[in-house]
């Protein structure tokens, strides 16, 4: 620590005040969970067919929320209700966390440490514990055996985040995220890693349950872990997945597009573009690709994407000889 109250950060990374951190994080987790909520609204209805106007997709999920915040939260017999309620909060504590030191702008970060890759990974391993235990929480059959499928789905996307990660900080000599957008000054990761951005979409997919790797909410466990959820328990599940989705954009535009470094727009504009454009990416995997047995991912992974993530990581540690 810096005085007492500043967070020990890499030279030329100005982290916000302890007071404004929460405060930032959380607005800017919210924008952005708001955002992709309509931008999975309006690309769902577009693709079917029945898209209509942008202020129709913005204002369906609103009547949504509001739906669901008014209505009555049912509980199953004899859950484990501190747990059932917390998991949604937790989750999105575990997006805030990791977003803290993915740097916004340049010079702007809430805690850009010099282990922030072991900070965001640490936070992704944590997601694991609440989403099984969203699962578990209920007392329900359904809800258990999504929270099973998806541990087992977990432990073999984790492998390829960190090897993913990992080969990010090699060109940077830091597990700093600040260091490795810096790192990317002459040309971006991905190009110098091409399989580096490809396996990280995979990771977010699993993290958020979404796409080819929405093994907890299926419709094949009728609902699975979000089968007894109502209310605001829901809305705030939903919320938080959002959520999710967004930190894990921002952080593959910082770790493979250069983050905030762009020509003529302000670093702050270039983030966001770049992490609106790895949003879209993965609501359209998530809409359009159809979701995979855990069976069927598992052998996939060990197969194949974790030799590739080997690949990746020996393509960085080449290029940095």
């Amino acid at each position: 620590m810096m005085g007492g109250d500043r967070i020990d950060v890499p030279s030329g990374i100005d982290p916000f005040h302890p007071a404004l951190a929460v405060p930032v994080l959380l607005a800017v987790v919210g924008l952005g969970a708001v955002i992709a909520v309509i931008l999975h609204r309006k690309v769902a209805s577009s693709l079917a067919g029945t898209g209509g106007s942008p202020a129709t997709s913005a204002a369906a999920p609103l009547r949504e929320a509001r739906w669901l915040a008014r209505q009555q939260v049912v509980t199953t017999e004899r859950p484990d209700l501190a747990t059932w309620i917390l998991a949604p909060a937790a989750y999105l504590g575990l997006a805030v966390a990791a977003l803290s030191v993915v740097p916004l702008s340049a010079g702007v970060a809430v805690a850009d440490v010099r282990t922030g890759i072991v900070v965001f990974g640490a936070a992704e391993a944590l997601a694991i514990v609440v989403i099984f235990l969203h699962g578990w929480s209920p007392n329900s059959p359904y809800a258990l055996i999504s929270a099973y499928r998806f541990v087992a789905v977990a432990l073999s996307y984790e492998l390829l985040s960190m090897f993913v990660l990992i080969a990010a900080a090699i060109p940077a000599g830091s597990l700093s995220i600040g260091a490795i957008v810096d790192s990317q000054a002459g040309l971006w990761n991905v190009v110098r890693q091409p399989l580096g951005l490809p396996l990280w979409l995979v990771v977010s997919w699993g993290v958020t349950f979404s796409g080819p790797l929405a093994v907890v909410d299926s419709a094949d466990l009728a609902g699975g872990g979000g089968v007894e959820d109502s209310g605001l328990q829901r809305l705030a599940w939903a919320g938080a997945r959002a959520a999710m989705l967004v930190v894990f954009a921002a952080a593959g535009a910082t770790v493979f597009l250069g983050g905030w470094q762009g020509p003529v727009l302000p670093g702050g504009a270039w983030m966001a573009l770049k992490t609106a454009a790895l949003l879209a990416v993965l609501v359209v995997g998530d809409i359009t690709l159809a979701r995979m047995s855990a069976q069927r991912f598992v052998r996939l992974a060990w197969a194949v994407l974790l030799p590739l993530a080997f690949l990746d990581l020996l393509i960085a540690g080449l290029g940095s000889l």
